[in-house]
């Protein structure tokens, strides 16, 4: 039953969605794909097999969990559209085997080439898979933040990942990024376009998100959660990133069929509350932590059970708290 409901969601298309109440969307958003399911794609890498969002978009779902060697590393989405002369994927993936999966299913669609691929930032989910797609004649793209991320990170993540996915993590090497940009730029694959948009900081260095304004979908990246706790890493800026988010996302993708980096296509009203509810809450509790004196070990008690059904919450919950004390402490 709830597999049926879950691809009848997201099989709408583009139209449709935007007409159509998100509250099945909703039901998946916070319950189902919050779950530690197996892997629901055994015959191949990828932890899920292609969803199509809309019309010519399409994404592989990963597992909302760390990396591990059951899901080979698929622990975020890997999205790509289909024009009428070539193929964007948006996020290289962890690795040159996971890559080649994606691929693979590609072909089954379509048999026009995978001309770009674009990093939505440096981490390893989004990059170390870059050079199967270089194989392939790609156009490796990314923002010029991602691109230093992933030289000075690199063979860090691949060295990680190799202790995780053993033999899945065959043939995976740094290359370098061919294009990088600033601010915007948009790609024309035939019938189609692609705009990719920085928005500001936001989750970690070069986070971008795709635009496909014939669909009306944002393929949004890292900036936005809505299933799994977000992360704040020792480098996020989380001032900044509400900043971004008030600033420029919150005006552009209010009415947008959205794709996060991480769980099933939703709304913008899910992301917000999950995403800038989220950051807004943890950050007034540390404010009201430190105006009365309290300690980083007491930032580790903040009671964050109203996120607790959220993926990964064990794991992230009291870090993010002890990463935003760090950090307000000096604000």
């Amino acid at each position: 039953m709830m597999r049926t409901l879950r691809s009848i969601v997201l099989n709408y298309s583009a139209p449709a969605l935007q007409t159509l109440s998100f509250s099945l969307i909703l039901i998946f958003s916070t319950s189902t794909l919050a779950e530690v399911i197996p892997d629901r794609y055994p015959e191949s890498l990828l932890y899920d097999k292609p969803v199509k969002v809309a019309d010519n978009v399409w994404s592989a779902i990963g597992q909302t969990q760390y990396y591990s060697y059951e899901n080979a590393g698929h622990n975020n989405n890997l999205s790509f559209v289909i024009g009428n002369d070539a193929v964007l994927v948006v996020n290289g993936s962890a690795s040159y085997l996971l890559a080649k999966a994606l691929h693979d299913e590609i072909k089954q669609l379509t048999d026009k080439p995978v001309k770009y691929v674009v990093d939505e930032n440096g981490q390893s989910h989004a990059s170390l898979g870059n050079n199967y797609w270089k194989e392939q004649g790609a156009t490796l793209i990314a923002h010029v933040d991602a691109a230093k991320e992933i030289q000075a990170h690199g063979l860090e993540g691949i060295a990680s990942l190799q202790a995780i996915l053993k033999e899945r993590a065959e043939g995976t090497k740094i290359v370098p990024i061919d294009q990088t940009f600033e601010d915007n730029m948009t790609v024309d694959l035939g019938g189609i376009t692609a705009e990719i948009i920085r928005f500001g900081p936001a989750h970690s260095p070069g986070d971008i998100s795709v635009f496909i304004p014939e669909r009306n979908v944002l393929i949004a990246g890292d900036i936005a959660f809505h299933v799994r706790l977000l992360p704040i890493f020792p480098d996020t800026n989380t001032a900044e990133w509400l900043e971004t988010w008030h600033s420029t996302f919150s005006k552009f993708a209010y009415d947008k069929i959205i794709v996060p980096g991480h769980g099933g296509p939703t709304d913008f009203a899910t992301v917000d509350q999950w995403t800038r509810g989220y950051l807004e809450f943890i950050r007034g509790e540390v404010a009201e932590l430190i105006e009365q004196g309290g300690t980083l070990a007491d930032a580790y008690q903040i009671d964050q059970s109203a996120y607790s059904h959220l993926a990964t919450f064990e794991a992230l919950a009291s870090k993010n708290a002890g990463r935003v004390f760090e950090a307000m402490e000096f604000e």
